[in-house]
């Protein structure tokens, strides 16, 4: 008697926990992150010097430039994990022809990553809102919020010591965005 009321206690846990996460999986659908396309819209344009955010009243500017930064990082993060995965599949299939081209390519993958993530750090800790780097085969750019004052060239100079620093990368490949 006793076992069959352990069951019937054990069924009812059973399906009030699969009722909450199917209810939970329910409604937060619906609550899904935007994709980067719908975040960066028409309004943003890109100058030659400066990323100006479109003039939206229901959002203040600090919103909107944080949105930017978590959106780039969201994305960066997302091709990343794509490629890493690409290449753990191509590692898994090629197992002994390959395997050392693909882990210099993971581990480059990797490099890269830290290096950003020490050029953002950096550039943060010396006063900056936020910041971005991107790291390409054709230099690097750094996207910083604007400063209190607008962006000058002392700034300019800071973000591109710290750059060289960190990296192996000269002036003529440093590029810094300002975001507005």
């Amino acid at each position: 008697m006793k076992t069959w009321k352990k069951n019937l206690m054990a069924a009812a846990v059973l399906v009030t926990v699969c009722a909450g996460i199917y209810l939970n999986w329910l409604y937060s659908e619906d609550q899904a992150v935007a994709d980067l396309t719908d975040t960066l819209d028409a309004s943003k344009l890109l100058s030659s010097d400066t990323l100006v955010m479109g003039d939206d009243s229901s959002i203040n500017g600090t919103s909107t430039i944080s949105n930017y930064f978590a959106a780039v990082r969201l994305s960066r993060q997302e091709a990343r994990d794509s490629a890493v995965t690409l290449l753990q599949e191509a590692m898994a299939y090629n197992q002994n022809e390959d395997a050392a081209e693909t882990n210099a390519q993971l581990e480059q993958i990797v490099q890269v990553a830290l290096c950003e993530a020490q050029i953002e750090s950096l550039v943060i800790a010396k006063g900056y809102a936020d910041c971005v780097a991107y790291i390409s085969d054709e230099g690097i750019s750094v996207a910083v919020a604007t400063p209190e004052g607008g962006m000058q060239q002392t700034d300019v100079a800071v973000i591109a010591d710290i750059v060289m620093a960190q990296s192996e990368y000269e002036m003529d490949d440093i590029r810094v965005v300002e975001v507005q």
